[in-house]
């Protein structure tokens, strides 16, 4: 009987934390858990523990959070725990070649693209912002480069017309927890031969940042709508009316034309703005200390903030 895989999970957010269930709930206990050090939250700044790591102490798993894997004391830790296997998901720390050489059978990684379309940080909200027509997860080997290791099992799914960041991510979690605990069962047989990547089809998927999530009305409406989906729930687009910021979490293209961020029609239908090329219904907006709302509501009580002809993002 084939003795069972010394594992350890190595995360952080709750992308990893749906891996690491998938793994228990497969009867893929780990030895031990590697999560990124408590970081301040909320409106009080305390520290707060990662989902990944939240989940690791219900379940009783020794929970490790080195600031860093470059030191020699992390590493013997490491290696200290004898493990089979690696598993790394969404960790957030870079991990040096001594740590790659510690498990007997290597180090792997599920990422949230079918690579090597995607490497880097935030390839799940790059692909719906590009115009993908498909995402998934790609479960590979790791090697010191970013995201370039050998390709050993990937899961695709459509990217839907209405999929937002959010939405996306969702799906990609429960697609890359099943495809991790079957690459293991694989690993553990002997099996999975690596692909070698292409590294001519990558693309690298920059982190995100809120400077770009401000809406540049020059810009196609097409173009607009995808970003807007694909910020969504973070870093959230916004332009500004009057002045006030004006966050966006849902548009969709229309027919229209004029001055990029002039105001061409408002009713409970939704907010039609003049972009570079067409325009945009914006349906579900934030104002200044309110919550995300349906246009048609902020439409009923503030029809004079939203008059045609007036020019957001001035």
């Amino acid at each position: 009987m084939t003795q069972p895989l010394r594992l350890v999970f190595a995360g952080t957010p709750e992308f990893a934390a749906e891996h690491l269930q998938a793994l228990l709930t497969a009867g893929q206990r780990p030895v031990a858990v590697y999560t990124q050090p408590d970081r301040p939250a909320g409106r009080g700044q305390k520290p707060m523990a990662s989902p990944v790591k939240r989940l690791a102490l219900q379940h009783g798993i020794p929970v490790l959070q080195p600031p860093t894997l470059r030191d020699a004391a992390a590493q013997a830790e490491l290696a200290a725990l004898e493990p089979d296997l690696l598993l790394v998901v969404a960790y957030g720390l870079i991990l040096p070649q001594a740590v790659l050489d510690i498990p007997r059978l290597g180090c792997v990684n599920s990422h949230a693209s079918l690579l090597p379309r995607w490497r880097g940080a935030a390839p799940i909200q790059r692909a719906i912002e590009a115009g993908d027509g498909e995402s998934g997860v790609t479960v590979m080997r790791m090697e010191a480069g970013l995201d370039t290791g050998p390709m050993l099992l990937k899961v695709a799914t459509p990217i839907r017309p209405d999929d937002t960041g959010g939405s996306l991510h969702d799906r990609l979690a429960g697609l890359g927890a099943q495809a991790l605990v079957e690459a293991i069962g694989a690993l553990a047989a002997g099996g999975l031969a690596g692909e070698t990547q292409d590294d001519a089809l990558a693309t690298y998927a920059h982190k995100l940042n809120k400077d770009e999530a401000r809406l540049d009305w020059s810009r196609p409406a097409d173009e607009l709508e995808r970003r807007i989906r694909a910020f969504d729930p973070w870093p959230v687009c916004h332009s500004s009316l009057d002045g006030a910021p004006l966050k966006v979490f849902a548009a969709s293209v229309e027919q229209g034309g004029g001055a990029p961020g002039t105001i061409l029609a408002a009713s409970r239908d939704g907010l039609t703005v003049a972009c570079g090329s067409g325009a945009l219904r914006l349906t579900r907006l934030q104002l200044p200390g309110g919550r995300p709302l349906a246009f048609a509501e902020l439409y009923n009580s503030r029809r004079e903030q939203f008059a045609v002809g007036q020019v957001l993002g001035t």
